[in-house]
């Protein structure tokens, strides 16, 4: 494993205002020696207008951009210029909280068998307070993937952790194909999917704000078409079983 986290970070130019705080954020993180963070930060279009707002002094951040496809296809074309051996997402209207990265390395550290980590949240509201993220949190530790698919079918296909704190194996993100080619709940059906292979880790300690706005993505979605909804419901809910039921790969022989 490198000693490179890499952030991912998808971005329409109705939320580009927002990456001045994100960036913030990153530069507030203390890393444990050794290792660095990079940025990597893909516009979900070719408007040419984001570029103009990231910072071109600082080598650590790397811009992209490609046609629209919606954030989960932005992501994955940003993994193609990602170099850690971690993939943290943060979405481009939130930001991380003060340790966020130093305790997501050091769970995905010190357990091998641990895949992926999700922490706590806080709400950031429109006038700048803060609430607690209104989730069921389990507590604090191991997240075996039957758990976390259980209990999204459960609960009407809402997850008992925050997908948007997601951080994650590289290897283990590549293995799922990255995010879903979906237009909402594609870092969902990445996390579910992931947590076929590997357990993860719940951090009890809040590591994002995440931020309520009238143009977030998921407030978006949850005015979409309920027919649409079910779909990606299904596909997610197709895909977790299919990978449940083929064996565990093996080489063939020479």
């Amino acid at each position: 494993m490198n000693s490179t986290i890499s952030i991912i970070t998808p971005v329409l130019a109705s939320g580009a205002k927002y990456l001045a705080e994100a960036y913030t954020s990153i530069l507030a993180q203390q890393l444990p020696d050794g290792w660095e963070w990079e940025w990597i930060v893909q516009e979900d279009d070719e408007t040419g207008s984001v570029a103009t707002l990231i910072p071109q002094d600082d080598q650590r951040i790397s811009f992209g951009q490609g046609r629209h496809g919606g954030p989960g296809v932005a992501r994955t074309l940003a993994l193609e210029r990602a170099t850690g051996s971690l993939i943290k997402e943060l979405d481009v209207d939130d930001q991380l909280l003060p340790g966020a990265l130093a305790r997501d390395i050091e769970i995905l550290t010190s357990h091998p068998d641990i895949g992926w980590t999700t922490s706590k949240a806080l709400d950031l509201l429109p006038d700048g307070s803060t609430v607690c993220w209104d989730q069921d949190d389990p507590p604090g530790g191991r997240l075996s993937g039957e758990f976390l698919f259980q209990f999204w079918l459960d609960h009407d296909y809402r997850l008992p952790v925050l997908p948007a704190t997601i951080c994650i194996k590289r290897e283990l993100l590549l293995a799922v194909g990255g995010w879903m080619a979906l237009p909402a709940s594609e870092d969902s059906g990445m996390l579910l999917a992931a947590s076929v292979i590997r357990d993860g880790y719940f951090i009890p300690d809040s590591g994002l704000l995440y931020r309520k706005w009238p143009g977030q993505a998921t407030a978006q979605a949850a005015h979409l078409d309920p027919v649409e909804r079910n779909a990606r419901m299904e596909i997610i809910k197709a895909r977790v079983m299919a990978m449940r039921s083929v064996p565990p790969f093996s080489p063939r022989p020479a």
